[in-house]
């Protein structure tokens, strides 16, 4: 007797296999694979079209328009990790989404750039003080570190009274500033009850 392939099933392997694909043509330099899916009906296609598209060329002015016009999480998500090295993703809509993993990723994204607006480097600073997500203020901390500006040190030394994670990542984040201030809150950490944190402290104490 035989047993078909329950429908769920079926769907799940035809998405999997068509995401492989995407992937396998562009590690051969095929960017029609991604291309073709760029509108196809599965989220998760669409997405994994867009990190290929996006990481082997930059995003060309129609690709990006029906990307940015996508309301599904796993676009909004590519985009906000293509924000990193593609800097015409427009990366100030992902800092406020209402997807807590999105705006982790649009800090991170903003932290490897390198640079930012004061726009959006005022948006880090409020994510940073007080966003209900701890990943959040760590990864705009974080941001806040690498850009190094230092209208936001006050940001950062607030961030080193929040909860473990977020403290040790504004200990790393004070390594490109210096001050009484800075010392002082280095001098703190190395005394905190987190071990994690007091290691920070010894790092950027050196």
């Amino acid at each position: 007797m035989l047993f078909s392939q329950p429908e769920s099933d079926s769907t799940e392997h035809l998405i999997s296999r068509t995401r492989q694909k995407i992937v396998e043509a562009a590690l051969n330099q095929d960017l029609a694979e991604a291309k073709k899916n760029i509108r196809h009906a599965e989220p998760s296609v669409r997405a994994t079209a867009l990190v290929v598209l996006g990481e082997k060329v930059s995003l060309d002015e129609k690709t990006l328009r029906i990307a940015l016009s996508d309301s599904a999480v796993q676009v909004r998500s590519a985009l906000a990790y293509l924000a990193s090295q593609n800097f015409e993703v427009p990366v100030d809509s992902f800092l406020v989404d209402e997807d807590p993993v999105i705006v982790e990723i649009a800090c991170w994204a903003i932290g490897e750039r390198g640079e930012a607006t004061d726009k959006i480097l005022k948006v880090l600073q409020s994510i940073v003080e007080t966003h209900n997500d701890p990943l959040c203020r760590e990864s705009a901390v974080a941001a806040l570190g690498a850009l190094g500006n230092r209208d936001a040190l006050g940001s950062i030394l607030e961030a080193t009274d929040d909860v473990a994670t977020v403290r040790r990542r504004a200990i790393l984040a004070l390594s490109p500033f210096d001050g009484p201030e800075v010392d002082l809150a280095v001098d703190k950490a190395l005394e905190d009850r987190d071990w994690q944190v007091r290691q920070a402290a010894e790092d950027i104490a050196k």
